[in-house]
Protein backbone atom coordinates (compact mmCIF):
# COMPACT_ATOMS: atom_id res chain seq x y z
CA UNK A 1 0.00 0.00 0.00
CA UNK A 2 2.22 2.83 -0.94
CA UNK A 3 -0.81 5.36 -1.66
CA UNK A 4 1.07 8.88 -0.58
CA UNK A 5 -1.07 10.89 1.58
CA UNK A 6 -0.82 14.53 0.75
CA UNK A 7 -1.62 16.90 3.65
CA UNK A 8 -2.15 20.64 4.63
CA UNK A 9 -0.99 21.57 7.90
CA UNK A 10 -2.90 24.35 9.44
CA UNK A 11 -2.19 26.38 12.63
CA UNK A 12 -1.57 29.63 13.33
CA UNK A 13 1.39 28.75 15.74
CA UNK A 14 4.73 28.01 13.09
CA UNK A 15 6.43 26.11 15.58
CA UNK A 16 3.51 23.57 16.19
CA UNK A 17 3.37 23.54 12.15
CA UNK A 18 7.01 22.68 11.70
CA UNK A 19 6.36 19.58 15.21
CA UNK A 20 3.61 18.37 12.84
CA UNK A 21 5.58 18.57 9.59
CA UNK A 22 8.84 16.56 11.10
CA UNK A 23 6.45 13.43 12.20
CA UNK A 24 4.54 13.30 9.64
CA UNK A 25 7.21 13.62 6.72
CA UNK A 26 9.58 10.70 8.78
CA UNK A 27 6.75 8.01 7.26
CA UNK A 28 7.10 6.93 3.61
CA UNK A 29 3.22 7.58 2.53
CA UNK A 30 2.80 11.11 3.98
CA UNK A 31 3.82 14.37 2.32
CA UNK A 32 2.98 17.68 3.68
CA UNK A 33 2.03 19.96 0.60
CA UNK A 34 1.27 23.14 2.08
CA UNK A 35 0.73 25.20 5.39
CA UNK A 36 -1.42 27.91 6.11
CA UNK A 37 -1.55 30.49 9.75
CA UNK A 38 -5.50 30.67 10.04
CA UNK A 39 -8.48 29.20 8.18
CA UNK A 40 -9.06 31.81 5.20
CA UNK A 41 -5.62 31.26 3.69
CA UNK A 42 -6.64 27.25 4.78
CA UNK A 43 -9.77 27.61 2.47
CA UNK A 44 -7.57 29.25 -0.17
CA UNK A 45 -4.62 26.56 0.05
CA UNK A 46 -7.05 23.74 -0.21
CA UNK A 47 -8.31 24.81 -3.38
CA UNK A 48 -5.05 25.59 -4.80
CA UNK A 49 -3.59 22.43 -3.70
CA UNK A 50 -6.31 19.59 -3.45
CA UNK A 51 -4.98 17.84 -0.33
CA UNK A 52 -6.26 14.43 0.66
CA UNK A 53 -6.05 15.50 4.40
CA UNK A 54 -5.88 18.61 6.38
CA UNK A 55 -4.98 18.58 9.51
CA UNK A 56 -6.78 21.79 11.33
CA UNK A 57 -6.25 23.94 14.40
CA UNK A 58 -9.29 25.09 15.52
CA UNK A 59 -8.23 28.39 17.62
CA UNK A 60 -7.23 31.33 14.82
CA UNK A 61 -7.33 34.87 14.65
CA UNK A 62 -9.70 35.68 11.79
CA UNK A 63 -11.28 32.44 10.43
CA UNK A 64 -11.33 29.79 12.88
CA UNK A 65 -10.99 26.23 12.21
CA UNK A 66 -14.84 25.20 12.25
CA UNK A 67 -16.15 27.73 10.00
CA UNK A 68 -12.58 26.59 8.14
CA UNK A 69 -14.11 23.23 8.11
CA UNK A 70 -17.97 24.09 6.92
CA UNK A 71 -16.34 26.32 4.03
CA UNK A 72 -13.89 23.49 2.71
CA UNK A 73 -16.92 20.70 2.94
CA UNK A 74 -18.63 22.61 0.00
CA UNK A 75 -14.88 23.42 -1.55
CA UNK A 76 -13.25 20.59 -1.86
CA UNK A 77 -15.44 17.73 -0.88
CA UNK A 78 -12.87 15.00 -1.46
CA UNK A 79 -10.57 16.26 1.33
CA UNK A 80 -10.78 15.20 4.29
CA UNK A 81 -10.27 17.16 7.72
CA UNK A 82 -8.98 16.22 10.95
CA UNK A 83 -9.26 19.08 13.62
CA UNK A 84 -6.83 19.31 16.29
CA UNK A 85 -7.28 21.31 19.56
CA UNK A 86 -5.59 21.53 23.11
CA UNK A 87 -9.02 22.16 24.47
CA UNK A 88 -11.13 18.74 24.96
CA UNK A 89 -14.70 20.83 25.21
CA UNK A 90 -17.68 19.50 23.91
CA UNK A 91 -18.04 22.90 21.45
CA UNK A 92 -15.19 22.38 20.10
CA UNK A 93 -16.18 18.53 19.36
CA UNK A 94 -19.49 18.98 18.32
CA UNK A 95 -18.85 21.88 16.10
CA UNK A 96 -15.80 20.18 14.02
CA UNK A 97 -18.37 17.14 13.04
CA UNK A 98 -21.52 19.27 12.30
CA UNK A 99 -18.66 21.01 10.14
CA UNK A 100 -18.27 17.96 8.52
CA UNK A 101 -14.85 17.52 9.91
CA UNK A 102 -14.15 13.50 9.37
CA UNK A 103 -11.58 13.36 12.74
CA UNK A 104 -11.21 15.04 15.78
CA UNK A 105 -8.27 14.42 18.25
CA UNK A 106 -5.98 16.32 20.80
CA UNK A 107 -2.99 17.87 20.11
CA UNK A 108 -1.43 15.76 22.68
CA UNK A 109 -2.49 12.91 20.89
CA UNK A 110 0.43 10.45 20.76
CA UNK A 111 2.65 10.19 17.43
CA UNK A 112 1.63 6.68 16.57
CA UNK A 113 -2.02 7.84 17.04
CA UNK A 114 -1.67 11.21 14.45
CA UNK A 115 0.03 9.12 12.25
CA UNK A 116 -2.60 6.44 12.41
CA UNK A 117 -5.57 9.05 11.83
CA UNK A 118 -4.30 10.50 8.88
CA UNK A 119 -3.78 7.15 7.01
CA UNK A 120 -7.57 6.38 8.44
CA UNK A 121 -9.24 9.20 7.19
CA UNK A 122 -7.53 8.84 3.98
CA UNK A 123 -8.96 5.30 3.73
CA UNK A 124 -12.70 6.94 4.43
CA UNK A 125 -12.98 5.42 8.64
CA UNK A 126 -13.55 8.20 10.73
CA UNK A 127 -11.17 9.27 13.38
CA UNK A 128 -12.31 10.64 17.39
CA UNK A 129 -10.23 10.53 20.16
CA UNK A 130 -11.64 8.25 23.12
CA UNK A 131 -12.81 10.89 25.32
CA UNK A 132 -14.85 12.53 22.32
CA UNK A 133 -16.40 9.44 21.74
CA UNK A 134 -17.69 9.26 24.90
CA UNK A 135 -18.80 12.66 25.29
CA UNK A 136 -20.91 12.01 22.18
CA UNK A 137 -22.55 9.13 23.21
CA UNK A 138 -23.35 10.83 26.43
CA UNK A 139 -24.83 13.75 24.48
CA UNK A 140 -26.83 11.84 22.51
CA UNK A 141 -28.45 9.87 25.30
CA UNK A 142 -29.48 13.43 26.62
CA UNK A 143 -31.07 13.96 23.26
CA UNK A 144 -33.23 11.42 22.54
CA UNK A 145 -32.34 7.77 23.42
CA UNK A 146 -36.03 6.35 21.79
CA UNK A 147 -36.23 8.27 19.24
CA UNK A 148 -39.94 8.44 17.29
CA UNK A 149 -40.34 6.83 13.43
CA UNK A 150 -39.07 3.60 11.54
CA UNK A 151 -35.49 2.52 12.37
CA UNK A 152 -33.22 3.35 9.13
CA UNK A 153 -31.03 0.38 9.98
CA UNK A 154 -34.34 -1.70 9.65
CA UNK A 155 -33.37 -1.82 5.62
CA UNK A 156 -30.00 -3.33 5.86
CA UNK A 157 -29.49 -7.14 5.47
CA UNK A 158 -27.53 -9.01 8.21
CA UNK A 159 -24.42 -8.31 7.43
CA UNK A 160 -24.86 -5.10 6.58
CA UNK A 161 -26.59 -4.39 10.50
CA UNK A 162 -23.31 -6.60 11.48
CA UNK A 163 -21.24 -3.84 9.99
CA UNK A 164 -23.08 -1.15 11.10
CA UNK A 165 -22.74 -2.25 14.90
CA UNK A 166 -19.24 -2.68 14.57
CA UNK A 167 -18.97 0.98 13.38
CA UNK A 168 -20.70 2.18 16.06
CA UNK A 169 -18.66 0.58 18.32
CA UNK A 170 -16.13 2.79 16.55
CA UNK A 171 -14.13 0.32 14.89
CA UNK A 172 -12.18 0.91 11.77
CA UNK A 173 -12.50 -1.47 8.46
CA UNK A 174 -9.71 -3.06 9.17
CA UNK A 175 -11.01 -4.07 12.53
CA UNK A 176 -14.28 -5.26 11.19
CA UNK A 177 -12.83 -7.12 8.91
CA UNK A 178 -10.67 -8.96 11.19
CA UNK A 179 -14.25 -9.37 13.40
CA UNK A 180 -16.19 -10.49 11.09
CA UNK A 181 -13.99 -12.72 9.29
CA UNK A 182 -14.25 -10.62 5.61
CA UNK A 183 -11.70 -8.98 2.91
CA UNK A 184 -11.40 -5.07 3.88
CA UNK A 185 -12.31 -3.82 0.15
CA UNK A 186 -15.60 -6.15 1.60
CA UNK A 187 -16.00 -4.30 4.33
CA UNK A 188 -15.51 -0.95 2.58
CA UNK A 189 -18.41 -1.86 0.14
CA UNK A 190 -21.03 -2.83 2.81
CA UNK A 191 -19.96 0.51 4.61
CA UNK A 192 -20.79 2.69 1.53
CA UNK A 193 -23.93 0.60 0.98
CA UNK A 194 -24.89 1.40 4.69
CA UNK A 195 -24.29 5.09 4.43
CA UNK A 196 -26.55 5.20 1.37
CA UNK A 197 -28.87 3.10 2.74
CA UNK A 198 -29.70 5.28 6.18
CA UNK A 199 -29.08 8.33 4.24
CA UNK A 200 -26.17 9.21 6.20
CA UNK A 201 -24.00 12.32 5.49
CA UNK A 202 -20.84 10.36 6.94
CA UNK A 203 -19.40 7.66 8.68
CA UNK A 204 -19.92 9.69 11.61
CA UNK A 205 -23.17 10.26 11.43
CA UNK A 206 -23.76 6.50 11.06
CA UNK A 207 -21.76 6.05 14.44
CA UNK A 208 -24.49 8.57 15.85
CA UNK A 209 -27.31 6.36 14.12
CA UNK A 210 -26.13 3.05 15.58
CA UNK A 211 -26.26 4.50 19.28
CA UNK A 212 -29.39 6.76 19.28
CA UNK A 213 -31.79 3.77 18.08
CA UNK A 214 -29.67 1.53 20.06
CA UNK A 215 -27.99 -1.04 17.86
CA UNK A 216 -24.74 -0.31 20.57
CA UNK A 217 -24.89 -1.65 24.07
CA UNK A 218 -24.26 0.90 26.38
CA UNK A 219 -20.34 0.50 25.88
CA UNK A 220 -19.71 3.02 23.04
CA UNK A 221 -15.68 1.99 23.59
CA UNK A 222 -14.49 3.58 20.20
CA UNK A 223 -11.12 3.83 20.29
Amino acid sequence: MTDTVRILLVDDQELIRVGFRLVLEAEPDLIVVGEAGDGDQAVREAVRLRPDVVLMDVRMPRTDGIEATARLRDAVPDTRVIVLTTFDLDEYAFGALDAGASGFLLKDAQRAELIGAVRAVHRGDAVLSPRVTRRVIERLGHIDATPAGVDPAASLTERERDVFVAMGQGLTNAEIAARLYLGESTVKTHVGRILAKLEARDRIQAVILAHRWGHVGGQGDAG
